[in-house]
């Protein structure tokens, strides 16, 4: 969903990193194609007559439809571009719902698409790709994956899309306890602890956020189902937040509205509403950006106070949310605007790329101008 995380963790050999060693790795190698380098790129032109958003020193260019000219022959994001994340190296990776090849589109910084992986993450002929994660773990980057489907494995992978692990409901089952018959399970993200641990949110499911420790051993289980504080509506997406010093969970609780914050032990802190629907967490210096799938992106500053709304338009809010059909109406969306912004992330030059729950997928590269 965003740039890597950093950690000096080692995470030693668990049973699932020997999947890998029994052929799970040479298998996903051999399904991740390298593509030919396309001729142009015609959405990201020097001198194109974009819209600007924003306010102040937050003002962005929108390229819209950003690398979607560069995507191979036969390649679709189906029914949605999902998450979005980028590497050390500043190549942007993409997650899509039903589309194919694969789960994952792998672009460089100029929109060009250079690889597909991935396609352990799909059921029948389409992908369930969803949330999507990026941590350096002793030198070497690693990929969170949660799959938008109950009989999909959560799973770490390399950037060369080999599996170190995955895990599975049946074992997820058996380390929380939560998984009863009848208890949905659908993860949605992951998030990263400063140990080197990690948080899994299942928010399509049971509502719980599955903590995990640096040597990949359950720990404990956040929220469940519920209004309250501390209890979650479709906790879609998380993220580490340590502007004050102190690290804390930091949660889009999506149909609650809000977002809350835990300490890591996972006790609840605080709640803050006056959100529509927010999908997710990014994080760069004193700047917190929540993608809202209502249409607009939130960026708040270090004592979480709103900066801007970018693309908030009422008006254009209430066209879009109707029955949610414009995220199939492609001829009715407008430059400036966004539909439903499901994910979103910053670069480290301060641009941020959104990906949209809308069907044949959108990414929006916001170039920072001001």
């Amino acid at each position: 969903m965003r740039s890597i995380h950093a950690t000096p963790s080692h995470r030693p050999a668990t049973r699932r990193t020997f999947l890998a060693a029994a052929g799970l790795a040479t298998t996903a190698a051999a399904t991740t194609a390298v593509l030919p380098m396309p001729f142009i790129h015609a959405s990201d032109k020097s001198g194109s007559k974009n819209p600007v958003i924003g306010e102040g020193e937050f003002q962005f260019e929108c390229i819209h439809d950003w690398g979607m000219t560069n995507l191979p022959k036969g390649a679709s994001y189906g029914n949605a571009s999902h998450g979005v994340a980028i590497d050390a190296n500043g190549l942007i990776y993409i997650t899509h719902n039903q589309g194919n090849p694969g789960s994952i589109f792998v672009f460089d910084p100029d929109g060009t698409c250079i690889k597909t992986m991935g396609a352990f993450h799909a059921a029948g002929k389409t992908s369930r790709g969803h949330g999507i994660d990026i941590r350096e773990e002793d030198g070497e980057e690693f990929i969170y994956l949660a799959a938008s489907d109950a009989k999909l494995g959560f799973a770490k992978i390399s950037l060369q899309g080999e599996i170190v692990w995955r895990k599975e409901l049946k074992e997820l089952s058996e380390e929380t306890s939560k998984y009863q018959p009848g208890v949905r399970y659908r993860p949605t993200n992951t998030s990263f602890a400063p140990d080197g641990g990690y948080f899994l949110g299942d928010g399509y499911g049971s509502n719980w956020i599955h903590q995990y420790d640096k040597n990949d051993k359950y720990v404990r289980s956040i929220g469940g189902s519920g209004q309250q504080d501390g209890q979650f509506r479709t906790p879609h997406g998380q993220w580490l937040d340590e502007r004050d010093g102190t690290p804390k969970l930091v949660v889009a609780d999506r149909a609650n509205k809000r977002l809350q914050w835990f300490d890591m032990e996972g006790k609840h802190l605080k709640t803050l509403d006056g959100f529509l629907f927010p999908a997710d967490i990014d994080i760069q210096g004193d700047v917190l950006m929540v993608p809202d799938l209502h249409c607009r992106i939130t960026l708040l500053d270090k004592e979480n106070n709103v900066i801007t709304h970018l693309g908030d338009d009422e008006a254009w809010r209430k066209a879009a949310l109707e029955g949610f059909k414009m995220r199939r109406q492609r001829e009715q969306w407008q430059p400036g605007k966004f539909i439903h912004p499901h994910d979103a992330c910053f670069d480290k030059d301060g641009n941020i790329f959104v990906t949209e729950w809308v069907s044949t997928g959108r990414v929006t590269k916001l170039r920072k101008v001001g």
